[in-house]
């Protein structure tokens, strides 16, 4: 068993679909072998690293869709604080790319995905998750960020729809 069954799932989905000239970069724990880190601005260094994604697709050499999945800590100031840390990074920066700066794209999307197995039935969670994406959403049109799409998915291994996350990555 997988220690991150829902990222590896959703992470060889994505890489087994051709997007045309689109390049996917995937974290270890959805199938892919290296960290995505982004930065604050275009110097590499610990101070302006402040994140890891998941999932990244890159198209035109800048950075388009961003996607964080959640499988444990999936309250609002761990989603929040995913989202945020993603909206303030201007920059990736990785060796696999020559350390060659490859910045956001005027419109990113950002997409996060949250395992509901831990929830117990009649959980408030998922209305809690629409409020937030609903949220998120409302004030995305006064953040200084290149992000400009905002949308949540959930589910699990069995009932997680890929298909619609496929096609609103498509979309993008």
């Amino acid at each position: 068993m997988k220690k991150h069954e829902l990222h590896y799932r959703i992470g060889e989905y994505l890489k087994s679909v051709e997007i045309e000239n689109v390049q996917n970069i995937i974290d270890p724990a959805c199938g892919g072998n290296q960290n995505i880190p982004l930065f604050l601005n275009e110097k590499k260094s610990n101070e302006n690293e402040i994140c890891n994604v998941d999932f990244m697709l890159v198209k035109n050499n800048r950075i388009k869709v961003i996607i964080e999945i959640e499988e444990a800590n999936i309250k609002p100031t761990q989603i929040l604080g995913k989202f945020m840390t993603s909206a303030l990074a201007k920059f990736y920066i990785h060796k696999t790319n020559n350390y060659e700066n490859v910045s956001m794209a005027e419109n990113v999307c950002f997409i996060q995905i949250l395992d509901t197995k831990m929830l117990k039935k009649n959980s408030s969670k998922i209305s809690q998750w629409k409020n937030i994406e609903l949220a998120i959403q409302e004030v995305l049109p006064t953040l200084k960020t290149n992000i400009k799409t905002y949308r949540l998915f959930y589910g699990n291994l069995i009932d997680i729809d890929l298909n619609e996350i496929l096609l609103f990555v498509k979309n993008e």
